[in-house]
């Protein structure tokens, strides 16, 4: 490399510091202004009344954030399951199981979650009034975000099995191996090792639909941050329940976006 293009290379570098500080020294002006300009204490009283805060602890955390968690940890583990199996779909070479998958896809990706939800919380029990879903309101959340999740989730690992190369199949094809072998022992590992990163952005995006299960009508022990915070708005008539939650949603989804950049580095460093 040249002594000039290493300068310029350099120079560029610096002028996107000094671009970037910029950028951050103008929104930092602009918030202290905007501080400096509003009525603090109203906005105080409207949206941060440590007295409404307080009294909405230790529940806000041991039963709405727990039920939180819960609804996306289920949500999550059954949406990969079902994603994973819907990829190897898209990638059969039984015409019946891509078209299965594909309309699987588009179809749970095009539905709003909300509607999703109320199909499975409704739509099941008045169809089948015999029978319950399996948990009671964690089965039916866990069913509704999962069945929508796994639309996404299927894209994304199918993504990353078209990224592994493949000689890495025709080499373990040439070796003895079944398809199958080959595709659970070689090709999957490194898939899922390349789709990590998305993955856990589908957490984040999980976490926030869970903003939305009140509607199957939980109950006080299997509430969520939004309804728990909406109870406690009306019965307080003051929203700083509301900012009470979203400092708590904040708390799950800024670090695990933390680790989406993390992973993000790993993987471009692996390959």
């Amino acid at each position: 490399m040249s002594s000039r293009l290493r300068r310029r290379r350099i120079s560029l570098r610096r002028r996107r510091r000094l671009m970037r500080g910029a950028a951050y020294a103008l929104f930092a002006a602009v918030v202290v202004m905007l501080v400096a300009a509003a009525d603090r204490r109203r906005v105080a009283d409207a949206f941060f009344r440590t007295d409404i805060a307080a009294s909405m602890f230790p529940e806000a955390v041991t039963v709405a954030l727990r039920n939180t968690v819960i609804y996306v940890v289920l949500a999550f583990s059954f949406g990969l399951v079902v994603g994973l199996v819907l990829a190897l779909m898209r990638r059969s070479s039984v015409a019946a199981y891509r078209w299965t998958a594909a309309v699987y896809v588009e179809v749970f990706r095009g539905l709003p979650v909300l509607l999703v939800l109320f199909l499975i919380g409704y739509g099941i029990p008045l169809a089948f009034p015999e029978r319950q879903i399996v948990g009671g309101s964690y089965g039916a959340v866990t069913v509704g975000l999962g069945l929508t999740a796994a639309a996404y989730m299927a894209e994304t690992i199918r993504a990353g099995i078209q990224s592994v190369p493949k000689g890495q199949h025709e080499a373990a094809r040439s070796l003895g191996m079944s398809h199958r072998w080959a595709m659970t022992s070689i090709v999957l590992p490194q898939a899922l090792r390349l789709v990590v990163p998305p993955l856990t952005n589908e957490v984040i995006s999980l976490t926030k639909d869970t903003s939305i299960v009140y509607i199957l009508g939980v109950t006080a022990s299997t509430v969520e941050l939004t309804k728990y915070a909406g109870d406690a708005l009306n019965s307080r008539v003051n929203p700083t329940p509301l900012v009470v939650a979203g400092v708590l949603y904040l708390g799950i989804t800024v670090p695990l976006s933390q680790v989406v950049r993390f992973l993000g580095r790993r993987v471009a460093k692996g390959n």
